[in-house]
């Protein structure tokens, strides 16, 4: 027996559900053209079933052309059928993209609704529906700074730049920065996102060793040695997927090794306000740091909102012509919206209620899961879940999509062939503790 389909919680007789496993098992590409299949008997005798649903499931498969029975032989999969996609109903629960988990007290439409309400009683919506500039105006930029200021100390306005969000600020640094062939070096685990801005620049991604602290730093000095890159890109605090934080001395020697070596670094850190501990890698080495410093994770995605933090005031312009070249310009009101939160501290109260809510909701894991099972940092909107060592976390989050519960495998974030057995769950996803909780005992029945 080398395929066993997996039927529980689908819906429908049990010869169908073989059928539906079937199909979605040649569409993820688990079963190839030309696979024999069990035979009639010994797959009934595995899912404690009478042969004759399996007789009647193989006779549908047939019919729907997945399938071919050679008299003699044995039944295979078609050769048509390794080109068939399925798509898959969503799941009940999608707990695949971060967001920031806020209680349902938080009355983020109210917050957002009354500060557009005051732009408009203050200047009207017409001037944010012109053209801007890119990287935000003095004003703009200069309560930014101030806002940052604490966590970059000596930050000026004309090093900061307001972007459209992060993901266009990686796009438009790695297509100024780097040009096409060359290598740019990251964790052997990364960002989706920046794996899809790697492809558009044209660029090669090269994964560097990591531990529960991040890259290791002789890795690092390695990687530089063998692929002679110029430019790095790290997310030192909550790294996603797995959590992981550098600690003091781990920042310093990864500055070290950076400073060296000559390199140039993005520093991806859309969590950086989500942890009042730590400290920037940008503070130990200004001059070769691009500091991207996201609100998405921590009060909206859809402010579209980043700060990029730059080595001087020429680099900003630099970037600014990359960002205006790509993206022309922030949305003008969200900006806005941002800005003024910054500004009147209604950006640090939410942060203050999403770390909350955070450990709330990592503490309802270690209620149901046990603490031994996952990773996480007190204050993370995600979580990275150790899976079986029998199943790869593609075949695991698969069978959690089965049941319900939409997930992200360690594949996704994999940078080589190498992908480790883990995935992983965004708290904030859930809509409420109640649905977090469903979704976290759909998990613990699987395990």
């Amino acid at each position: 027996m080398d395929w066993l389909p997996t039927i529980e919680g689908r819906r429908g007789p049990a010869y169908q559900r073989i059928v539906d496993a079937l199909a979605d098992d040649i569409a993820a590409g688990r079963l190839h053209q030309g696979r024999r299949l069990p035979t009639h008997r010994a797959l009934a005798q595995a899912l404690d079933l009478d042969v004759t649903t399996v007789t009647r499931a193989y006779a549908e498969a047939g019919r729907q052309q997945l399938v071919e029975a050679r008299v003699g032989r044995g039944t295979f999969v078609k050769a048509e059928a390794a080109g068939l996609r399925r798509t898959a109903p969503p799941p009940a629960i999608d707990l695949s993209m971060i967001l920031p988990p806020l209680p349902e007290g938080a009355d983020l439409d109210g917050r957002i609704g009354a500060t557009l309400a005051e732009i408009r009683r203050q200047s009207g919506f017409a001037p944010y529906l012109a053209y801007q500039r890119a990287g935000g105006s003095a004003a703009e930029r200069g309560v930014a700074a101030e806002w940052l200021r604490p966590r970059v100390p000596g930050l000026t306005s004309d090093r900061l730049l307001v972007a459209p969000g992060t993901q266009a600020t990686l796009a438009a640094l790695l297509l100024a920065l780097t040009q096409p062939g060359e290598t740019v070096l990251c964790e052997a685990l990364t960002y989706p996102g920046l794996k899809a801005a790697a492809r558009v620049a044209r660029v090669t991604l090269d994964g560097i060793a990591m531990d529960d602290q991040g890259v290791l730093p002789k890795s690092l000095d390695r990687a530089c040695k063998r692929s002679g890159a110029s430019l790095v890109v790290l997310t030192p605090t909550m790294h996603n997927p797995t959590t992981a934080t550098m600690s003091p001395q781990r920042r310093a020697d990864v500055a070290e090794v950076i400073a060296r070596r000559g390199l140039t670094l993005i520093e991806d850190d859309p969590y950086l306000f989500l942890d009042l501990a730590v400290q920037p890698l940008a503070t130990l080495i200004p001059e070769r740091t691009y500091l991207a410093a996201s609100l998405s994770k921590c009060l909206a995605p859809g402010l579209r909102t980043s700060l990029l933090v730059t080595p001087d005031a020429d680099s900003a312009q630099r970037a600014s012509e990359a960002l205006r070249a790509t993206m022309q310009m922030s949305a003008p009101l969200m900006t806005a919206v941002a800005v003024r939160w910054m500004q009147y501290g209604g950006a640090s109260e939410i942060i203050g209620i999403v770390r909350e809510e955070a450990a709330a909701r990592q503490a309802l894991c270690r209620e149901v899961l046990g603490e031994a099972t996952f990773a996480a940092q007190p204050a993370s909107p995600h979580i990275w879940l150790r899976t079986p060592s029998t199943w790869s976390s593609d075949q695991f989050s698969t069978m959690l999509q089965r049941r319900g519960l939409g997930v992200m495998p360690g594949e996704a974030f994999a940078v080589s062939e190498t992908v480790p057995h883990g995935i992983r769950l965004a708290l904030g996803a859930a809509r409420s503790i109640r649905e977090l909780r469903a979704a976290f005992e759909i998990v613990s029945a699987s395990l």
